[in-house]
């Protein structure tokens, strides 16, 4: 990798670095408002709204979470009437998590008021930056899944 390479991708990182905490902390704080979820509980039921049913380790897989955090975030939730544990029929030692009707609604209504939110502040956008933030975001979800495992 030639010096240049090596000075790009390091500004690549840095801007990446930088730009999960601006999302981060803007989602959060609209989060905040309309929930007493954490966002690792977020995480789990944005997850399980994408996928049926998960078992304890596949969400933790998928997340990257330790099994004590998951199982913390699952506790909670089942509190909450937000998901259900489903034990496996072949095998007792599974138990797969399913996201609740009520945890559906709940979520639902979560992404209804962030996108809200996101749409008041981009809207205050002109139609130049609109266009370059249209496809800045694409480009850049397209590498992301691209490279991440």
């Amino acid at each position: 990798m030639n010096e240049n390479t090596t000075k790009t991708v390091d500004k690549i990182i840095e801007n990446l670095i930088y730009i999960h905490p601006l999302l981060s902390k803007g989602l959060t704080r609209t989060i905040r408002a309309k929930t007493n979820l954490n966002p690792g509980s977020l995480y789990v039921l944005g997850l399980l709204s994408r996928y049926p049913l998960l078992s304890m380790s596949e969400i933790g897989c998928k997340l990257g979470m330790p099994k004590p955090h998951v199982t913390a975030h699952i506790d909670k939730l089942v509190v909450e009437n937000l998901v259900e544990r489903i034990s496996d029929p072949n095998d007792r030692r599974i138990v797969n998590i399913k996201l609740s009707l009520k945890g559906k609604e709940n979520f639902d209504m979560i992404i209804k008021e962030l996108s809200s939110e996101m749409r008041l502040r981009i809207n205050k956008l002109d139609e130049n930056k609109l266009v370059q933030l249209f496809d800045s975001s694409n480009k850049v979800r397209e590498i992301l899944v691209e490279i991440t495992f």
